[in-house]
C-alpha cells in the first residue's frame, strides 16, 4: 500500500499567496506510483480538504479526513506553506505532539531560524559571518538615534519575522526615508531589524538532506535589476538568476562548505535555502539569512538548482518525503 501524503498549503500571512503558487509546482511532481497525495488547504477561515465538490474539514483532533464514510489518516505531512503557521514551528509542534512526521525543519529550528535576529545570533556564535544589526521592538522603539549611532550607512530595513522580502527596505544614508522604512516595516510585524549592508554578490544554496546525506544544490548568483533582492525581484522577474553561478570553484566550495556547516549547526531538515553575500575584500561569505519552507514556484530558485543537479523535480520530492517517513 503506497503511503498516504499530506501536502498542506494556505497558510495565515502575506505569503499564502507564494504557497498557492509553489503548490502548483509541488502538487505536479509528487510521484503518483510512490505515493497518495492529498492537498490540504489551511486558512484563517479553517483547515479543507477538497474532495470533487465537497468541501471537507479536517479533524484537528488527530489531522485526519472523512471520504465516504472512511477515514483517512496520513503516514507523513509535505510541507508547503511559507510563513505562518508552516513556517514558523506552529505546525510542526502539532505535528509533534500527534507523532506525524514531516518533510521540514522541526519546531525548534523552524521557530528560531523565523526570527531573523535570533537566526544571525546564533551564527554569530557559531562562528558564521553576519552583518552587524540592531532590533527594534514596536512597543518600546521611540527614534532612530540608536540606529544612526551604531550602524553604517546603508542599512536594510525589514521584518524581523517573515520572508518573501514583504516590508524590506534599504537606507542609504541617515537624511534618507529612515523613519518611513522602519513604520513599513512595522506593519507587517512587531519587531524590525535593521542591519548593515554588506558589499559584493549575493549567493544563495539550496541544501537538503537524502538517506542520511546532507547535501548542497548548485549555487545561483542572484543579480537584482532594482536596488535589492524584494519581492518585486523575487517574485515578478525584476532579478536576473544565474545557475550555476559563474563563480571561482574555490568561492563555490567555500559557500558550499559553510552551507553544510550551518544545516548542522541549526540542526535542519528538510529542504532549506541559505543566502549569503560573498564580500571579496574580507574574502568570505557572510550569511543573510535561512529559508526553512523555501519558494517552490516556477520562478524559484530551489527548483533551479534542482534541475542544475541533474535531478527531476518528481525525484527531489520524492527523496524529501522518503527522508522523513519511518524506516
Amino acid at each position: 500500500m503506497k503511503p498516504k501524503i499530506a501536502f498542506v498549503t494556505g497558510g495565515y500571512s502575506g505569503e499564502a499567496e507564494i504557497s498557492y503558487q509553489s503548490a502548483k509546482t509541488i502538487e505536479k511532481n509528487i510521484d503518483p506510483e510512490k505515493f497518495d497525495s492529498y492537498k490540504i488547504d489551511i486558512t484563517p477561515q479553517g483547515w479543507f480538504y477538497q474532495h470533487e465538490d465537497e468541501k471537507i474539514e479536517i479533524d484537528k483532533n488527530d489531522f485526519s479526513i472523512l471520504i465516504n464514510e472512511e477515514k483517512i489518516h496520513f503516514d507523513a505531512v509535505l510541507i508547503g506553506i511559507h510563513g505562518t503557521p508552516g513556517e514558523d514551528g506552529k505546525l510542526q509542534g502539532y505535528f509533534d505532539i500527534l507523532s506525524l512526521p514531516y518533510t521540514s525543519c522541526d519546531c525548534a529550528t523552524s521557530a528560531l531560524t523565523f526570527n531573523k535576529r535570533y537566526t544571525v545570533a546564533v551564527a554569530s556564535f557559531a562562528g558564521i559571518k553576519v552583518a552587524k544589526s540592531i532590533l527594534l521592538f514596536k512597543s518600546s522603539f521611540k527614534s532612530e538615534d540608536e540606529i544612526v549611532k551604531n550602524l553604517k550607512f546603508p542599512v536594510f530595513v525589514k521584518p524581523n519575522n517573515g520572508g518573501s522580502s514583504i516590508g524590506m527596505s534599504k537606507v542609504n544614508s541617515p537624511s534618507e526615508e529612515l523613519g518611513a522604512a522602519i513604520e513599513k516595516a512595522f506593519k507587517e510585524d512587531e519587531q524590525v531589524l535593521v542591519e548593515e549592508f554588506i558589499k559584493g554578490r549575493e549567493f544563495t544554496i539550496g541544501v537538503f538532506q537524502s538517506k542520511g546525506k546532507i547535501i548542497p544544490l548548485p549555487i545561483t548568483e542572484v543579480i537584482s535589476k532594482k536596488d535589492f533582492f524584494d519581492y518585486e525581484a523575487k517574485y515578478q522577474g525584476a532579478s536576473e538568476e544565474i545557475t550555476p553561478a559563474k563563480v571561482n570553484e574555490s568561492i563555490t566550495e567555500q559557500i558550499k562548505s559553510e552551507a553544510v556547516k550551518i544545516y548542522q549547526i541549526f540542526n535542519c531538515c528538510g529542504i532549506v535555502r541559505i543566502d549569503f553575500i560573498y564580500n571579496e575584500e574580507a574574502g568570505e561569505p557572510y550569511m543573510l539569512e535561512i529559508n526553512t519552507v523555501p519558494g517552490q514556484t516556477a520562478a524559484s530558485l530551489v527548483p533551479q538548482q534542482v534541475t542544475a543537479m541533474g535531478w527531476s523535480l518528481m525525484d527531489f520530492y520524492t527523496a524529501l518525503i522518503q527522508e522523513c517517513l519511518p524506516a
